[in-house]
Formats: structure tokens, sequence, C-alpha cells
């Protein structure tokens, strides 16, 4: 006689931080899923912590961050003219000032992209949550955010490559890989270049991670999720777009 019983149904297996990285790339749905389970981002920030400083360290060291300031100046003739104006010696003591303070803000810029990310889980969280009925936690939206940003790794890696091997003359940090629209804008007309540079394959990647994370974390549609990140984004590089229009 038979003690067999039927089986249930199999409970997804809990995946370990760094399956949950793998899968951003390959099977995403089942990170954000697990992100139920556990909304622990801390891997994803360091993976993107270290990437950040590599960037700026292989930039200082492979190209210069004087020559990095320089590029950023080209897009900015105001200031540059301001710059041409003043005595060789101060001209030459802003610059190093200008350098100095580029050099720190790019070292630093992980605790930077810590706090730009609470920033837009708490306004993701609002949305979400009282526009949709969504039931999520800072910590949830913590994690979609830091996940969906892993992307920047692979951006961060092929501006190092090509800087280490001999390119990337006309580099910014602002614009370090040339995967968005901006080649086919004037860089002087400020606005429509800050609004071309952020159409970016890697922008758009990580925006369509994020709504999937959130339509996996929530009963919202997909596309609903889709529409609400674009949408904030979209604000974000109008904005954006239009303070570096009146600062250039």
């Amino acid at each position: 006689m038979s003690t067999a019983t039927a089986a249930g149904p199999s409970e997804e297996k809990p995946l370990s931080e760094v399956e949950r990285v793998v899968d951003t790339f390959v099977a995403p749905s089942k990170t954000f899923t697990d992100i139920r389970r556990s909304a622990s981002w801390w891997l994803p920030y360091v993976l993107i912590a270290i990437s950040s400083v590599a960037m700026v360290y292989t930039v200082d060291k492979k190209l210069g961050m004087d020559k990095v300031v320089e590029n950023q100046m080209a897009l900015s003739p105001k200031q540059a003219a301001k710059l041409d104006q003043l005595p060789p010696d101060q001209r030459a003591a802003q610059m190093e000032g200008i350098v100095k303070l580029n050099r720190t803000i790019g070292y630093v810029y992980p605790i930077i992209e810590l706090v730009i990310a609470a920033i837009m889980a708490g306004v993701l969280l609002g949305t979400l949550n009282f526009g949709f009925g969504a039931k999520l936690t800072f910590n949830q939206c913590m994690a979609v955010t830091l996940y969906s940003w892993l992307p920047g790794i692979v951006k961060a890696l092929i501006a190092m490559l090509v800087v280490s091997i001999g390119g990337g003359e006309g580099f910014t940090f602002q614009n370090p890989v040339a995967s968005n629209l901006g080649p086919l804008v004037d860089p002087a007309s400020h606005f429509l270049y800050s609004v071309a540079i952020s159409i970016d394959v890697f922008t758009i990647w990580t925006l369509v991670l994020a709504g999937i994370g959130y339509s996996c974390l929530t009963k919202v549609k997909r596309g609903t999720c889709l529409a609400v990140v674009f949408g904030w984004w979209a604000v974000v590089v109008l904005v954006g777009a239009a303070i570096s229009a009146v600062f250039a």
C-alpha cells in the first residue's frame, strides 16, 4: 500500500546575495521577487561603490583630473571665459581648486549615490503606496533602486577600458561613455544636450529594471510601474536640464 502523498506546490528557492546580483542581469524577476523575502541591498551598493571609485581612480591616473576639468569647461563657455579673463597665476590657482574639488567629489561620490538612492526610494515609495495602494517598505524600495543600478557597473567598466587603452580624450563624468544621444546634439545647446545624454542605453536599462522590480513586489501592473518610473525620470531630466541651461 503506497504511503506517498501528493506534493504541494514547491516554494521558490531563496537566492543568495550573489545569485540576486547575477539574476539582475539574466533573470531580473527572480531577483526582485526574492526581495519580498529579504530586502537586503548591501551587496549591490558595495559593488556600485567599488566600480565608482575604481573609475575615478583609473581616469585620474590614466587621463588626469585636470584634463577632465578642461573637458567639462569646454561644455561651459561662459565659465571658461570668466577663467580666461583672470591673470595667469589666479587662473592656475582657480583651476587647481576646481581639480581638487572634482577629485574629492569623485572619491566620495558613493556616499552621494546612497543619498540619491534614498531620495528616489522615498519618492517611489510614496507614489506607489499612496497613489496606487501598494504596500512597499522603504528597504524594499532601496533594494529595487540599488539592484536596478547594477548596469551602471558595466558602463563604468567600459569607461575604464576606453581610458586605459588611450581613448577618452573628451571624457567627462557627466557623460563617460557614448551610449546616448549626446553626439547628435551641440553641447553648446545646454538644455538639449542635457536631455540627450540622459537618453542613454544604460539609463533605460536601469529604468526598465526598476519598473520590473516594483511590479514584482506589488499588485500594480507592470506597465503602470514602468510609467511611474519613467515619469519621475522625465521630471528629473527636464528640471536638471533647465538648471544646467541657467547656470551654463
